[in-house]
């Protein structure tokens, strides 16, 4: 079942988005060569917690794991395209790193990611996929409006990376619902048929991520079975809001 929340819970979801937007500039000014995954971690948690918010991936245990998340955020350098584990593995000049975090505030969690070169710099495939990504993200977004379907939104998503690029759009994974937990129904594909699937309601809150790559679409987990990669070794992008239907349209809320 979706859930519908209140226009005081969309408030409170803002406030913690606020916060995490600041928690997500601040781990992004600390990208930089040398630095290891489990140091921007550590950051990302001192940063949640000095803002009386609580992290929501830390201990979490997703439906069909076996054991709980053991940190704050996922961080995803080059193939990994989510959910890897940060580690003491140092980042390198020209890297595509993607970090993924959520955050409980007041009872309600928001969830975002993004995706950068390490140094600023990177192939031009890289660059592209971090913008077709990033841009697919908002076109998806803009669909988001009372009497659309959720069809629509993989549609838009869907239309902008096959119209712009050769990439692929990963199959496997998709958004989902927040905001009473980390992960709602329904999943939220990033591709699909315009015009088709669940309704669209005011209230409605739902965390937007499309995963980009830059060959094949097809996935696999890494060893550890948290990361997961592309199954060609190409690279891959990630970027996510969370995001509410509104009686006029959408809100970012990260």
């Amino acid at each position: 079942m979706i859930t519908i929340k209140t226009q005081d819970e969309i408030k409170i979801l803002k406030e913690g988005g606020q916060k995490l937007s600041e928690v997500l500039d601040e781990v992004q000014k600390n990208v930089e060569e040398g630095i290891t995954t489990k140091e921007l971690d550590k950051l990302a948690y001192d940063l949640i917690v000095k803002k009386g918010a609580k992290p929501s991936f830390l201990n979490y245990k997703p439906s069909g794991a076996n054991r709980p998340y053991p940190a704050t955020m996922c961080t995803c350098v080059n193939d990994e395209v989510v959910h890897a584990v940060p580690s003491k593995r140092k980042l390198k000049k020209g890297d595509l790193f993607s970090f993924d975090l959520g955050l409980w505030w007041k009872g309600l969690c928001v969830d975002s990611a993004r995706s950068v070169l390490v140094g600023g710099v990177g192939s031009d495939v890289a660059k592209k996929l971090i913008a077709v990504t990033e841009a697919s993200l908002y076109e998806g977004i803009s669909a988001m409006m009372p009497g659309a379907r959720l069809g629509d939104i993989g549609y838009k998503i869907q239309s902008y990376v096959e119209k712009n690029s050769n990439f692929g759009i990963v199959r496997d994974l998709s958004g989902h619902g927040v905001g009473y937990e980390v992960h709602e129904e329904p999943y939220v594909l990033n591709y699909g048929k315009k015009g088709t699937g669940e309704l669209l309601r005011e209230g409605m809150v739902f965390a937007l991520e499309p995963m980009i790559t830059e060959g094949d679409f097809n996935v696999k987990y890494a060893d550890d079975g948290w990361g997961i990669k592309t199954k060609d070794g190409s690279l891959s992008a990630h970027f996510e809001h969370t995001v509410a239907v509104t009686k006029d349209g959408y809100k970012i809320l990260t």
